[in-house]
């Protein structure tokens, strides 16, 4: 296929289609190499794959009312065109329908594809166009509305009601902006604001976080960014920029980040700890060790943190204890779908008891990990009660020597809103506009 950013996206979206493998992956290894003739078509191809995957639901619904061929027998790489050209039509504002209808067909044209196929595509496509107001208008219920599997939709309506929902599922289908979390030990926030805005970045302070910076329409790749080559900043939503701290106060001694990652709280975390402190962070995965690697030497952190490759059990049974230990477990990640649209697609009921299998069984590792008097927080990226306050309250049911703390007084105080009647972090995209988040800060008792 030519490397035109409907034919890339279209690539794209086929191997997500047969590989079932995260989108951002993907993406990346589709965008790689690819010669562009405008370096806007990048950003342009990233858009159309990350709308058709939030968008997906409901485009299928929209085909499926021009098109007597079932979607499910259709060719990959025609369902692709067609994805990828009715989201333009609908929701690209941007892009003439004409642009979208023509540069559609002609990657499927490119491709090699037959001409009786270029003309159902190019047909459907115009049927949607003139019919456009008619959709508009038409009644479906709010998972084909708003792309979302029906028993997410329910399970959310039974906890939040109608009203809050519909609000959560809308919320979910904006495309999130770029956060960053500036190295104030390097630059200042505004610093930082200044040099983008002169390389004609638009960007806000946060909202909740003293060092964070909000870019709402990004642009580009992140490491043409000003600033980040020179490790000025990592990428970090803000509600993530909150974790890190419940490990206060912090003292010399060792740290332990024990689900490491590629390393936004690891980072974070070694930058906050007094110069004589080290941090050890465990990431068991190669690719993924890799990745963190490079993000620690070019934030200037590669002497402050030791990287165990192996998972987190091997620490164990040595004696070796730690001031203060982070679990930023593994989960449905149901809290990011709008920065991650195909975790929606990913997921399903029976992962919320898989999960929280998982975090209980590392929060038991960490409790041995943790010195008399030390802090263990525990994080992850999602809303749902069986993998936040029940796993804390199942963990604190089998481990009477730790307390619940109140993580509000460690919290920025523009963050005092995002603790709940516990103590605990629990933030909510549709009401903060954030990522949804839970942490919670759980203390050894000294005797």
């Amino acid at each position: 296929m030519s490397d035109t950013p409907r034919a890339v996206a279209m690539d794209i979206l086929c191997q997500w289609q047969r590989r079932h493998e995260p989108l951002d992956k993907l993406s990346d290894q589709g965008l790689a190499g690819r010669a562009f003739a405008d370096p806007r078509d990048r950003q342009l191809a990233w858009s159309l794959v990350t709308g058709v995957v939030r968008h997906l639901r409901y485009l299928d619904w929209v085909i499926a009312q021009f098109a007597k061929h079932p979607l499910a027998k259709m060719k990959p790489l025609t369902l692709q065109a067609l994805r990828v050209g009715v989201f333009q039509l609908l929701f690209l504002d941007r892009v003439p329908a004409s642009a979208a209808i023509n540069e559609t067909v002609a990657a499927l044209k490119a491709a090699r594809q037959p001409k009786w196929l270029t003309g159902f595509v190019n047909g459907l496509l115009r049927n949607v166009d003139r019919k456009r107001a008619d959709l508009a208008g038409a009644s479906l219920a709010p998972g084909v509305r708003h792309s979302h599997p029906d028993w997410l939709v329910r399970r959310w309506r039974e906890r939040y009601g109608a009203a809050r929902t519909e609000e959560l599922l809308a919320h979910d289908n904006t495309p999130p902006p770029l956060t960053l979390r500036v190295d104030t030990a390097r630059t200042t926030v505004a610093d930082c604001i200044e040099r983008l805005a002169t390389a004609g970045v638009a960007a806000t302070p946060g909202r909740y976080c003293p060092a964070a910076i909000r870019i709402d329409e990004p642009r580009g790749a992140v490491t043409a960014l000003p600033g980040y080559a020179e490790g000025w900043f990592q990428v970090q939503d803000e509600a993530a920029q909150l974790v890190a701290p419940l490990l206060a106060p912090f003292a010399e001694g060792e740290y332990l980040d024990g689900c490491a990652g590629l390393g936004g709280k690891t980072t974070h975390l070694a930058q906050l700890l007094p110069p004589a402190t080290r941090l050890v962070a465990v990431e068991p995965s190669a690719p993924r060790l890799r990745l963190l690697a490079e993000n620690l030497a070019r934030l200037g952190l590669a002497g402050r943190v030791e990287t165990v490759a192996e998972e987190l059990a091997g620490l164990g049974g040595h004696g070796r204890v730690f001031r203060g230990v982070l679990i930023d477990a593994p989960c449905s990640g149901l809290g990011v779908i709008r920065r991650h649209p195909d975790i929606r697609w990913n997921r399903g009921p029976a992962d919320l008891e898989r999960f929280p299998q998982t975090q209980l069984a590392l929060l038991a590792i960490a409790a041995d990990l943790v010195a008399p008097g030390g802090v263990l927080v525990y994080a992850t990226c999602s809303m749902e009660p069986e993998e936040d306050e029940e796993v804390v309250a199942r963990f604190l049911a089998d481990h009477p020597d730790f307390s619940r703390t109140d993580a509000g007084p460690l919290l920025p105080p523009a963050a005092a809103s995002l603790v709940n009647e516990r103590g605990e972090l629990a933030t909510a995209p549709d009401l903060h506009d954030l990522d949804g988040f839970f942490a919670a800060r759980l203390v050894r008792h000294a005797g």
